[in-house]
């Protein structure tokens, strides 16, 4: 990396494309950084109607009338040919895609990525998601110098979060996006100054990853142990949700799981086995139960359970379990 010159101005190309890399483009445009580009996904089709969609961080980049870049292939000749035009010295990457290094390796004083997680721990697709599956105590941010694999590089920054008992992932992805915010600007600031130093991250065997979740992920298993399946409840609100089947009889129905409580208790019940009482609604597990405080039963709204069951009569012989079809 060459040594920075301070009276030489930073010119930003800023890459990313969910509402997570917005914050941190807002924060560079409020500190009066130079941002000549930004690079995002290609507009797609979304939702029931499948209307062309863009991404969050085109929708903010055109507000303030920047240049956007949506290349289908980062190797293309046309796209590198925008990107050398736009004489950008440093690259900044926020929850986008992996680079190749013909890419990464054109700014001057590099390009940096911000990761939801504290590497080395939780390398991956879905760090906020599996911190939390795992029941991890503590998470943060980490801003590092891309390398030729994917979350390796030198470490420049770090800050720390807690996780807190009750926290969802929808609600640490947002305390990490501002915390992230900050990150980001701190990063660019020591770049800018010429006071960058980086920490080498380790590669041992055991650490924790964080792959991209699917459908099969988000199955709940009711005789894992109460505190895995609460996790992954929160683990995976609101998006995409964790998920089983109620049985009533002959009738089957999918439902997804927004919010529950752990209930501990001695019972008899066999694991599955759904008790309706009080306007309540829970599931016997290991040493207690499960209580399901919002739902959504397939073809249904969101709702609190309290209120499904005002106009939704569950039996006295209806238990849930997982599955893998729809």
């Amino acid at each position: 990396m060459s040594s920075l010159v301070k009276d030489k101005e930073l010119r930003i190309v800023y890459m990313g494309t969910p509402d997570f890399a917005v914050a941190g483009l807002k924060s560079l445009l409020a500190h009066d950084y130079k941002v000549v580009g930004v690079v995002t996904a290609a507009d797609k089709p979304a939702g029931r109607g499948r209307k062309i969609q863009e991404s969050a961080i085109k929708t903010y980049a055109k507000s303030k009338k920047l240049q956007i870049l949506q290349p289908t292939n980062l190797k293309d000749d046309g796209f590198l040919d925008q990107l050398q035009k736009l004489r950008a010295n440093l690259f900044i990457v926020v929850a986008f895609r992996m680079l190749p290094k013909v890419v990464w390796q054109i700014p001057e004083h590099g390009t940096f990525n911000l990761h939801a997680s504290l590497l080395p721990e939780y390398r991956g697709a879905a760090p906020i998601n599996w911190a939390i599956i795992n029941g991890e105590k503590e998470t943060g941010v980490t801003t590092f110098f891309i390398d030729e694999k994917i979350d390796t590089g030198n470490i420049i920054l770090q800050k720390k979060a807690p996780i807190a008992s009750d926290e969802t992932a929808g609600s640490l992805h947002d305390r990490l996006m501002a915390l992230g915010a900050e990150t980001i600007v701190e990063t660019v600031r020591q770049i800018d100054n010429g006071s960058v130093s980086v920490t080498e991250q380790r590669h041992s065997k055991g650490l924790k990853k964080a792959p991209k979740i699917f459908r099969d992920t988000c199955a709940i298993d009711w005789h894992a142990p109460m505190e895995n399946i609460h996790n992954l409840i929160r683990g995976l609100s609101p998006y995409p949700a964790a998920w089983s089947t109620l049985i009533q009889g002959s009738s089957q129905i999918h439902f997804k799981l927004f919010s529950a409580a752990k209930l501990p208790a001695t019972h008899e019940h066999e694991i599955g086995k759904v008790i309706v009482k009080d306007k309540s609604l829970k599931v016997a597990v290991k040493n207690g139960y499960i209580e399901l405080l919002e739902i959504q039963l397939a073809g249904k709204r969101r709702t609190m359970v309290k209120d499904l069951l005002n106009g939704y009569r569950i039996s006295e012989g209806a238990y849930v379990r997982s599955t893998q079809s729809q």
